[in-house]
């Protein structure tokens, strides 16, 4: 099982994450924090890198019923979306896949809510 889902967009760095941003809405999800990852990186390392964004995303009532269920799955949420700049013109969305980092939880109601997760961030990557 991997960890993410992916599509390589033949777009701008801007077109990809407003894409990104209309699909995890389509999906019923909001947008909780944003990293800059580039900007923090060379703000405080002084390094250049490309373009590298992280979107954390959230379902409320998913997260709701999650953490009734396991206080401690905080730790594993938000949902992140990175929107990442590979070379002029395309540009990687990745979103996580809940499922598998949910599956060291021992509940079986936490792992359906992974698996339902799942299906939400696998449609926010099929419909960029």
């Amino acid at each position: 099982m991997g960890y993410y889902f992916s599509k390589t967009l033949e777009c701008s760095f801007e077109e990809a994450e407003s894409r990104a941003r209309i699909s995890i809405e389509k999906q019923k999800m909001g947008i909780v924090a944003e990293i800059d990852v580039a900007h923090k990186l060379n703000e405080h390392l002084n390094v250049n890198m490309k373009r590298y964004k992280i979107l954390g995303a959230c379902s409320p009532g998913h997260a709701y019923r999650a953490l009734l269920e396991e206080d401690k799955l905080g730790i594993l949420m938000p949902c992140n979306v990175v929107i990442i700049e590979k070379e002029e013109g395309k540009i990687e969305v990745a979103a996580m896949d809940p499922e598998g980092a949910f599956a060291g939880v021992g509940n079986q109601e936490v792992k359906c809510i992974g698996g339902e997760m799942r299906l939400k961030m696998k449609n926010i990557i099929e419909e960029l």
